[in-house]
């Protein structure tokens, strides 16, 4: 898989994982490579935002090397979701010195025309000082 690049009017746009940062200083660093999430919400919050520029490449590099497959870029490409917003509900454990984490979502989308949301708590491991995705239980 190809990492993204990202032009410099990406760079300076606000990031979309919702944060107050702009998307130079908040989630490129990790779609870069630069750095390591250290913490399961900033994961969570980069992996929207791969999931908003496509980065098929990023998705795999953050889940076990198992479920690494499941992230293929052609298959991001055709998608026709669009995201427009994210939102964290609450987080449990996932910070500096944890080793498992959950952060609970609700991710909102567009497509078809139509407009929806993505509610989960997602489950996070601390493996060799890298958070991973492992799954989500999906909320009503």
């Amino acid at each position: 898989m190809t990492m993204v690049t990202t032009s410099k009017q990406d760079i300076s746009r606000a990031c979309p994982c919702g944060s107050s940062k702009n998307y130079g200083t908040c989630c490129a660093p990790f779609h870069q490579k630069a750095k390591l999430p250290a913490t399961a919400e900033q994961l969570m919050r980069s992996r929207y935002s791969a999931f908003v520029f496509g980065n098929a490449a990023y998705l795999a590099d953050t889940v076990p090397a198992e479920n690494s497959g499941d992230y293929d870029s052609n298959s991001l490409a055709r998608q026709q979701t669009k995201w427009i917003g994210l939102e964290i509900v609450s987080t449990e454990a996932g910070g500096l010195f944890d080793q498992t984490g959950y952060v609970e979502f609700i991710a909102r989308f567009k497509e078809k025309g139509r407009t929806g949301t993505h509610h989960e708590k997602s489950r996070f491991i601390r493996q060799n000082g890298k958070w991973l995705y492992i799954d989500g239980e999906f909320l009503p």
